[in-house]
């Protein structure tokens, strides 16, 4: 009786638990009680495995929370955390019971001062990558000419496309142009962007690239200013343009790209100019070219007509000489042959001075008619003027073969005394004095001796 009354009056041992038990406890009892919570924070710590959840910290100044968005639902968030991002987001708590650990299961995320937040995270990247010398003018590239292929990635459904196939249709119908039908807004976007971007590099075969849509707030831009974007346009050795939104839209792809253009419809533009302006720079061209050949041919004919009367001139001067000299001969005065010999020649050197000065003027304003021919002409084709150079040489050439110098082949000579001066007179020697005598073939020297005969 004394056992059963000890049992009685003795307390019930509480339950015992393991820690698994009491882990799902906690966990019924906290998912149950915060199926669907709002939670305000800052994201810190944020990675992406290769599983493709995202894993980051929720917190403020006194406390945080673990969170995560899975895979599955990553594509449709509104807005994708990022690390000193302040956001609100809605999900359940849940348990992970082989860590002991309580977290978020995050199923959509939102801004929370959206803009002041985005603002922030664009100037802080500008400053990064302007750093690193993306933005460099000297790293820009000049667009091509005349493109044949071009590579446009933008929304294949968005105004965007028709305005700039709108404007390709008007000034160059028959271009080729190959759409990457990226994503433009939303979660991923960003990525569809670089990764087009990438693929059409390695496809090659195209001239220029647009990258681009149409307007909309700083939120729908958002993918431009994103780093993978901007690496992408950096990396890629096909020169882009930038066309995202309206003129008054400025975007991260915007600075580093080659060429930014206000819209895309103006960045159509840019890549090709219109068909008929092109053709009248044609036109013009031709016409001038077709003024330049016809100067080329009259100055041809100028030299011809030169060459002609110089020609001309220096036979009826050698011509006139023979006659003159002939005359004397044949007159009954003649009694003085070396004298009139001496006076003939020395009327030739004359003769010659003046027919060189006159050949050297006529040649020097002929070459600076020519120089001034071959400014006008400047603009024509190169084989054109080399072949007017050509010409222009080898009838100059022909010219200074007309030298009157050659008229020591025709018989005649020139006496020099010892200085090298010519003998113009019989009263410049006396005897004994050595003389140079210049021929055709050659030079003799000679000595003068006393005529017995005075």
């Amino acid at each position: 009786m004394d056992d059963l009354f000890q049992n009685a009056a003795r307390p019930a041992e509480p339950p015992v638990r393991t820690v698994s038990q009491l882990t799902r406890l906690i966990r019924m009892s906290l998912e149950g009680s915060f199926p669907e919570v709002w939670v305000e924070g800052e994201v810190s710590n944020l990675r992406i495995p290769a599983s493709g959840h995202c894993y980051f910290t929720l917190k403020d100044e006194g406390a945080q929370i673990q969170a995560v968005i899975w895979k599955s639902a990553m594509r449709g968030l509104r807005a994708r955390p990022a690390d000193g991002m302040a956001v609100r987001v809605t999900g359940a708590v849940t348990v992970f019971e082989k860590g002991g650990q309580y977290q978020l299961a995050v199923r959509q995320v939102e801004l929370r001062d959206a803009k002041g937040d985005l603002l922030r995270q664009f100037e802080s990247l500008k400053a990064r990558l302007q750093a690193e010398g993306l933005f460099d003018p000297a790293r820009k590239r000049p667009l091509p000419a005349l493109p044949r292929h071009i590579g446009v990635v933008t929304s294949p459904t968005g105004a965007a496309i028709q305005d700039i196939l709108k404007v390709f249709a008007m000034r160059f119908p028959n271009l080729h142009v190959v759409i990457a039908p990226a994503r433009v807004q939303g979660a991923g976007a960003a990525e569809d962007i670089a990764g087009w971007i990438d693929r059409l590099n390695r496809t090659g075969g195209l001239d220029v690239l647009i990258v681009g849509r149409g307007g909309g707030s700083l939120e729908d831009l958002w993918c431009f200013n994103e780093e993978v974007v901007a690496r992408a346009v950096a990396a890629s050795r096909i020169p882009v343009i930038s066309a995202v939104g309206h003129e008054v839209d400025f975007t991260i792809c915007d600075f580093v790209a080659d060429v930014r253009a206000p819209t895309p419809s103006a960045a159509a533009e840019m890549v090709v100019g219109r068909k008929t302006d092109l053709e009248e720079q044609l036109r013009g061209v031709s016409r001038r070219l077709a003024m330049g050949l016809e100067r080329r041919r009259a100055w041809a004919q100028r030299l011809e007509t030169l060459k002609g009367g110089l020609r001309a001139g220096l036979r009826e001067a050698v011509g006139a000489a023979r006659r003159r000299l002939e005359a004397a001969a044949g007159s009954p005065g003649f009694r003085e042959p070396g004298q009139l010999a001496r006076q003939s020649r020395e009327q030739l050197i004359r003769w010659k001075a003046g027919m060189r000065r006159a050949l050297e003027n006529r040649a020097r304003n002929t070459g600076q008619q020519l120089d001034g021919v071959a400014g006008r002409l400047a603009r024509a084709p190169r084989v054109a003027l080399e072949a007017r150079r050509a010409v222009v040489l080898q009838r100059a050439a022909q010219l200074r073969a007309l030298n009157p110098l050659a008229i020591l082949t025709r018989g005649y000579s020139v006496t020099l005394d010892g200085q090298g001066r010519v003998v113009q007179s019989v009263r410049a020697v006396r005897p004994g004095l050595r003389l140079r005598t210049r021929v055709r073939d050659g030079e003799f020297q000679s000595e003068v001796i006393p005529d017995h005969d005075t």
